[in-house]
């Protein structure tokens, strides 16, 4: 059974607990200084005219996913304390219910709400205004219509207030017009922001099914490609539920992520883009490696 599946079985079992660019060849740029660290403020470091296609940015897979058991948690913290670790992408899973955006993985509640994820990320923006997120918003668990989803998401905007939180255009910024703000990357039809999965402005490699063997390759070529073919935005899915769960997966693939960036192939490389990873904080170091990938200030 693949983990789509078993996610869809699980929801029989456990329905009490349901809740509410430009192409080219690679130029050797020097790297960043080894002191620029996944501080709270590490963006600070790079200049605001950068666009955020050259950044090596930082993620989390199923941001909210920290409940369910083995084969539904992805996290082990809180988006707060992934934001203060480094990680400056989120991916947000939200389950339309009741005019409301629940955070689920497949059929389980993650005891979190649409409005925790960006209370989280405004109170980490004001805080560190130098800073940016870059936010997947993803239907899950849940089949409205586009349009719905528009119109509930359009609720939290207007009615809850969280309008100014948000870059909602759909260009990628620079850096300078990101920070502070939240910029959205839409996973689905008809919605503000950015459009993710757009090919003419994203490179994704995510294949969640390539079990650890499998997937490693694809990971190393994906950075390979960034590297070389700079312009679109690249990102580079590290987790994966094959065979095992993601933690255990995590553990195999994490810390050779981590070797190969601070290998020799590597060395002076930027423009990675987004790395989202599972359970990034168990293999140390992992976080501080990518960040070392941007560009000077």
């Amino acid at each position: 059974m693949d983990r789509r599946g078993f996610l869809r079985g699980a929801a029989a079992l456990s329905t009490a607990g349901l809740v509410t660019a430009v192409g080219g060849t690679a130029t050797a740029t020097a790297a960043a200084p080894p002191l620029l660290s996944a501080a709270e403020d590490w963006l600070s470091a790079i200049a605001d005219a950068t666009p955020v296609q050259r950044l090596t940015l930082p993620g989390t897979h199923d941001s909210g996913a920290r409940f369910g058991g083995p084969w539904t948690e992805c996290q082990n913290t809180t988006i707060a304390d992934q934001l203060s670790s480094g990680i400056r992408f989120l991916d947000v899973r939200c389950r339309a219910f009741e005019n409301a955006f629940p955070i689920h993985h497949g059929a389980f509640y993650q005891n979190l709400n649409f409005d925790d994820v960006l209370g989280a990320c405004r109170s980490f923006l004001s805080a560190h205004p130098s800073e940016t997120v870059l936010m997947r918003v993803k239907q899950e668990y849940s089949e409205e219509s586009a349009a719905e989803f528009r119109r509930i998401f359009d609720t939290y905007l207007d009615d809850k207030g969280w309008r100014s939180l948000f870059r909602l255009d759909t260009t990628l910024p620079t850096l300078g017009q990101a920070r502070g703000r939240v910029v959205l990357l839409a996973d689905s039809d008809n919605m503000p922001g950015v459009r993710y999965g757009d090919g003419g402005l994203f490179d994704i490699q995510d294949d969640y099914m390539a079990e650890p063997f499998g997937k490693y390759p694809k990971i190393k070529a994906q950075f390979r490609k960034a590297a070389a073919q700079p312009g679109k935005l690249f990102i580079n899915y590290v987790s994966t539920a094959a065979l095992l769960p993601p933690r255990s997966n995590a553990d195999r693939l994490n810390p050779q992520v981590k070797s190969f960036l601070e290998g020799a192939e590597a060395q002076g490389w930027t423009g990675l883009g987004i790395v989202p990873m599972d359970f990034p904080n168990t293999a140390s170091g992992l976080v501080d490696a990518l960040v070392r990938h941007n560009p000077a200030g």
